[in-house]
This record gives structure tokens, C-alpha cells and sequence, in this order.
């Protein structure tokens, strides 16, 4: 079996200048108390949520922003390093090359490198200023499988958790700040996605008094492994198996449903004309984007 221990840190963000030491206490605390815990998850913009109204925060988040090799990323991969631990801090204020402002999510290795960099691609707008991402990112955990990428609001958009699974992904996991009322249809969508896409969906939502909590850990037929009972910090312990992916998928949701098994040699191309394009039943599988090795975009 590829087992994975997972936790979840269903946590409330700090105030920037205080956040990079919290969370360097936190992520050690943590790995005291669950030592076997391989992959470590925070919530959205946990280390670079601003208060204030809009044009208030649209400043701050202009003025924390950050290169990627940055003074805050080297301190991430710091804290990753010295806890020996897959660390996902949530997401960062990424300054592009260009002055673009990045919500973007980082995979960091127990070895204190960037293994991936996301920019979250659907912004929740009109409320956030970021600049769109372009990519859909996974990167591979050694000996256990391949990890995807999402933030937040790209839940919302099905085009993103399938394509992270078109490239090989078997887990998606998506850094949340969810302050609103529709946490509700979120737990929806974290299920459907595993559903529609026979994934491991991993949702760490920020806390109370900030966030809504109710984090969440959904296999790859839609059920529910384990969830917070609300918006209180919580933490989130599971031993996830990636061969439950392979074993839903060649054998059916419920025994029944094998959706990447769903084209046949001969099936028409599918016009796909909301994207000016096409489904080619050839490249549904995909297994082939595993093989290839394309692993960043398409």
C-alpha cells in the first residue's frame, strides 16, 4: 500500500509580522505530537492574511509580496527543513517578474526545497486582486504518488481538480480561507470532485474568528474520511492510501462507475465549444500523462 500521513492544521491566521515564528512553533509542536505525519497542511494565506477594506488590503497584499526566493519562502523552507516534514504553508503573496501580485501555493520537501509553486488560477473576484494564474501543477511524493495542487476558489471551477487528475494526480490538496456562508457548498464540491474525478481531495480551511472551518479529508468515492465538527482550530490526522485511487478506479465507484475508463477506440471527437476546442477520446486516459511525464501544464 503507498500510505500517506496527512495532517490537516485547521488554524487561524497571525498578523504577518508575527506569522513566519508562530508558524515555525506550530509546524514543531505538531510534528511532536504526530511524529509519523509525512505531508502537513495550512490554510490559504496563512502566513499573509491583512485586515482592513478592500483597497486597504489590496495595499497590504502589494507590500507583502514577495519574489519566490524571497526573505518569507527561505524562511518556509527553513521551518520544512528543520521539521523533516512535506510542508504546505498554506499559500504566499508571490511578486511576479513583471509586478504581477500571485496568490500562490507551495510544496516544500523535507529537505527545504520547492518542489512546486501554484498560482491559483480563478481569484475570488471582485474581493481579491491577484493576477490569474496560468498552470495546473502536481509534483510526486517518492514511493507514494503524485500530489495536485488547487486554492480555494478554484474548487468552484470543475476544470481544475480534472485536470490535475488528467496529469496523474491521485490527491488534490487545496490551501482554503473560506470567511463566508457557502462553506456549506464547498463540502458539496470537495466531494464531487473526488466523486467526478476518483481523487483524494484534501481541504484545510482556516478557523475561527477568521475562517469557517469545517476542514475536511474526502476519498476517492465521495466519502467523507474524517472532518472538523466546525470552526474551532482543529487538527486533522489520516493515514491516506494512494492504491484506494487505483483500486476506484479499475474497479468502479461502488463497484460500478469507471469514468476514465469511458472512451473507446472509434468514439467521435467531442467539440468542446466553451473552449474553442475538443475532447479526443485518444487522450482521455490519463495514465498517459503519467507516462510522459508532463507534470505542469498542457
Amino acid at each position: 500500500m503507498r500510505l500517506l500521513p496527512v495532517l490537516l492544521a485547521q488554524a487561524s491566521p497571525q498578523p504577518p509580522d508575527r506569522a513566519i515564528g508562530h508558524l515555525r512553533h506550530d509546524v514543531l509542536a505538531q510534528m511532536d505530537e504526530f511524529p509519523r505525519t509525512r505531508l502537513l497542511v495550512y490554510p490559504e494565506l496563512h502566513t499573509c492574511t491583512v485586515e482592513g477594506n478592500r483597497a486597504e488590503r489590496d495595499r497590504k497584499y502589494r507590500e507583502l509580496a514577495e519574489p519566490l526566493d524571497g526573505p518569507r519562502v527561505t524562511e518556509l523552507r527553513s521551518i520544512a527543513s528543520e521539521a523533516g516534514v512535506w510542508l504546505i504553508p498554506g499559500t504566499v503573496l508571490e511578486r511576479g517578474a513583471n509586478g504581477e501580485l500571485f496568490n500562490t501555493a507551495l510544496a516544500i520537501t523535507p529537505d527545504g526545497e520547492v518542489a512546486a509553486s501554484y498560482r491559483k488560477i480563478f481569484p475570488w473576484r471582485p474581493a481579491e486582486p491577484f493576477d490569474p494564474g496560468t498552470e495546473f501543477v502536481t509534483f510526486d511524493i517518492p514511493e507514494v504518488g503524485r500530489i495536485g495542487l488547487a486554492v480555494c476558489y478554484d474548487l468552484w471551477f470543475p476544470e481544475v481538480v480534472r485536470h490535475l487528475a488528467w496529469l496523474g494526480a491521485e490527491v488534490v490538496v487545496i490551501p482554503t480561507q473560506t470567511t463566508t456562508a457557502d462553506r456549506e457548498q464547498e463540502l458539496v464540491l470537495t466531494r464531487a470532485a473526488a466523486i467526478h474525478n476518483q481523487v483524494l481531495v484534501l481541504s484545510a480551511n482556516a478557523a475561527a474568528p477568521l475562517g469557517t472551518g469545517r476542514s475536511t479529508i474526502v476519498d476517492p468515492e465521495g466519502l467523507v474520511r474524517v472532518q472538523s465538527a466546525g470552526e474551532s482550530a482543529a487538527r486533522l490526522s489520516d493515514v491516506i492510501d494512494l492504491d484506494s485511487v487505483t483500486k476506484t478506479r479499475e474497479t468502479g465507484t461502488c463497484g460500478l462507475n469507471r469514468m476514465w475508463s469511458q472512451a473507446r477506440p472509434g468514439d467521435p471527437v467531442l467539440p468542446l465549444p466553451l473552449y474553442e476546442g475538443h475532447l479526443d477520446p485518444i487522450r482521455w486516459d490519463p495514465s498517459q500523462s503519467r507516462h510522459s511525464g508532463d507534470t505542469s501544464d498542457i
